[in-house]
């Protein structure tokens, strides 16, 4: 089981990098760490490591930006429909308030669902309804609703199932590179808890160099 880190992960890789490069920037503890096995190839392997990791976690940042730009694109597009079809919604019950048959149509009996799904398929059900109807596009106009509005929701709602499909791809691809990044902390954690415990038995009589590894000795 991964020890659950006490820093943060920015904290984390920039201690691991400060500790990648005074051990070999600083000769006194590059021979040490080389007597206890901690040569530069091994060290090279660490480093490989961090790299990955690094990059991963970067990829991770964009995907979760990127995410959000599409939530926040979906999200608007979505209210700005809300609004246009709540308004269009009321004007029908008015208009067709004493045609029944119409009414069900239009699907503008009962209560509005709140479920993304069943209100996308309500609101989808109004226009494709109305539009090419005559007579409902005729009567809509007394409410100024006019079938060039009608087309221009229609276009509104391709427009939300478009964001929303993007919202989806990215939220994805947020949740692949964030399983990416944590594997690749996983295996960085791992290799640099062996190397700092074996650095505070090599340098246990140089506190202050262990300390320049980024492990702070108690005094």
């Amino acid at each position: 089981m991964a020890t659950k880190r006490t820093i943060t992960e920015a904290e984390a890789l920039e201690q691991y990098r400060v500790s990648f490069e005074n051990v070999e920037t600083q000769q006194e503890i590059a021979s040490i760490m080389a007597e206890f096995g901690y040569n530069e190839t091994v060290l090279t392997e660490g480093k490989t490591l961090l790299t990955n990791t690094r990059k991963a976690f970067d990829s991770n940042k964009t995907e979760d930006d990127e995410t959000s730009e599409a939530y926040n694109t979906f999200k608007t597009t979505k209210e700005n429909l809300a609004e246009i079809y709540s308004l269009h919604r009321k004007k029908g019950k008015v208009i067709f308030r004493k045609e029944l048959l119409t009414l069900n149509k239009l699907d503008l009996t009962g209560s509005l669902q709140t479920s993304y799904i069943s209100w996308l398929e309500i609101v989808k059900k109004f226009y494709s309804v109305a539009i090419g109807d005559t007579e409902i596009e005729t009567k809509l106009t007394r409410l100024k609703i006019s079938p060039k509005e009608l087309e221009n929701t229609v276009a509104l709602i391709g427009e939300l199932e478009s964001a929303r499909a993007a919202y989806l791809k990215e939220k994805g691809e947020s949740q692949d590179a964030t399983k990416q990044k944590d594997t690749a902390f996983g295996a960085i954690d791992d290799w640099m808890r062996e190397f700092y415990a074996v650095a505070k038995i090599a340098l246990e009589d140089s506190p202050q160099l262990l300390e320049s590894l980024g492990k702070f000795v108690r005094s």
